[in-house]
């Protein structure tokens, strides 16, 4: 009998698990697994490692990828679609929703024939003239209603295609002037702002099964500690958003926290996040990052299993069909 899965999500080091991975993720049985490009070489290739790291942990567990498009798409040319940064999309497409439903359904199809099941998209964050370069183009659109309308697209597309999707960053990145990869952002916006635009914008899609953290500090609600750690904020996303899906962390090893990733992992699920999120396969970290995670049990168990349910089969669709309707939607030259 399978244990339960631990309240972690690992990423590898390479295209192929090793020996030694193999043990490890074995004895501490991840909740799931994320890949990025350099675990990403072609389609057999992707197809055997998602085949090796559920028949490793010896169930069906969720393996997830940032396939956002634009500068964030870890799976490209010449084996995958390429497709533009978001906002570019969300400005110029001729009809914004429909091509973003598009481009969610044609990217699942891509996922789900390499055996991936989750994608960390739709961003809710509201591009502003301040956003970081590392974020601001990846953004769905400039106002609530717009972010809000393509991001329900990107989903729905997603979940037609048998991919769970992740909204992040929840409440809100948009506002942030740092690259939370390298520091930490602190946005010092009034309660009533954030209230009516930022966290609005996630209180709409609080309906998706699962949501991804921000590492960034709110003063208006704990001037201490970033969201992802903040038993403060961890209570307005659950009690204001609204939301009551699966809450993961984005990744520890992002130089926005402090401490060791054991104490960084600690203190995520102390917050109240339901998963923690790891990804750069370095073994050293993983050990201690395992240590810190128990056993899912409690309300992040159920929320889990209630995430679960949206991993079906996908819709029948003729793909080569919506790939055309998608191009016709697309700006023959760049804006």
């Amino acid at each position: 009998m399978t244990s339960t899965p631990h309240a972690v999500i690992f990423g590898c080091a390479g295209t192929r698990l090793s020996a030694a991975e193999k043990r490890f993720l074995a004895r501490v049985q991840p909740w799931g697994a994320i890949l990025f490009a350099r675990n990403v070489d072609n389609p057999a290739q992707l197809s055997a490692l998602s085949a090796d790291w559920r028949d490793t942990v010896g169930r069906d567990l969720p393996i997830m990828i940032d396939q956002e498009g634009g500068r964030v798409q870890r799976m490209g040319p010449p084996h995958w679609s390429g497709w533009p940064p978001a906002l570019d999309q969300s400005r110029h497409a001729r009809d914004p929703v429909r091509a973003m439903y598009l481009r969610g359904r044609l990217i699942a199809a891509e996922l789900r024939a390499v055996g991936l099941d989750v994608n960390c998209a739709p961003l809710a964050d509201i591009a502003r003239p301040e956003t970081h370069a590392i974020l601001h183009n990846r953004c769905y659109g400039e106002s609530v209603a717009q972010v809000v309308a393509n991001a329900r697209a990107m989903a729905q597309g997603l979940l037609a295609g048998g991919v769970m999707p992740v909204v992040k960053h929840m409440p809100g990145h948009g506002r942030a002037t740092r690259d939370s990869h390298l520091d930490l952002p602190v946005v010092d916006a009034a309660a009533e702002l954030l209230h009516t635009q930022d966290f609005a914008a996630f209180a709409a899609l609080a309906d998706i099964p699962m949501a991804m953290s921000a590492h960034i500090v709110f003063p208006a609600f704990d001037a201490a500690r970033p969201a992802t750690t903040s038993p403060a904020m961890i209570r307005l996303i659950r009690d204001e958003i609204g939301f009551d899906g699966v809450l993961m962390t984005d990744d520890l090893s992002m130089q926005a926290l402090s401490g060791t990733m054991a104490e960084r992992a600690r203190a995520a699920l102390a917050a109240g996040c339901d998963l923690v999120l790891h990804c750069n396969g370095v073994a050293d970290e993983m050990a201690q990052v395992a240590d810190a995670c128990p056993p899912l049990s409690g309300q992040a168990l159920a929320r889990t299993a209630r995430a679960m349910v949206h991993r079906v089969a996908p819709d029948e669709a003729d793909l080569a069909a919506l790939h055309a309707e998608y191009r016709r939607l697309l700006p023959k030259e760049p804006a």
